[in-house]
């Protein structure tokens, strides 16, 4: 069974920056593609950006292009979303999420999923 555990969250001003790794374990980290979603209040879990397993090819929403970095190290089992310029609608539970088939930029394709961890951003 894939653990995740997502990190880094917090209140930020906007036009801050945060770094939120997400650690994983019991598994063989690099089989897996991984991909970063969030869900703000009242609103459904939408896709942020992916990242294949050999960390050369990513997806991102358009929502966030430019601004939002995904990366993987293979050999810590982590993946990392750095968000920069953040902007008061960023404001979500950011989850990291993983799955066997491929890379993939719908919530559904993910099979495990991590705890989630809140980011806030102030105006």
């Amino acid at each position: 069974q894939v653990q995740l555990v997502e990190s880094g969250g917090g209140l930020v001003q906007a036009g801050g920056s945060l770094s939120l790794p997400c650690a994983a374990s019991r598994c063989t980290f690099s089989r897996y593609a991984m991909g970063w979603l969030r869900q703000a209040p009242g609103k459904e879990r939408e896709f942020v950006e992916a990242i294949n397993w050999r960390g050369d090819n990513t997806y991102y929403a358009d929502s966030v292009k430019g601004r939002f970095t995904i990366t993987r190290d293979n050999t810590k089992n982590t993946v990392y979303l750095q968000i920069n310029s953040l902007k008061p609608e960023d404001t979500a539970v950011y989850y990291c999420a993983a799955t066997g088939a491929g890379t993939a930029v719908v919530a559904g394709a993910y099979a495990y999923w991590g705890q989630g961890t809140q980011v806030t951003v102030s105006s």
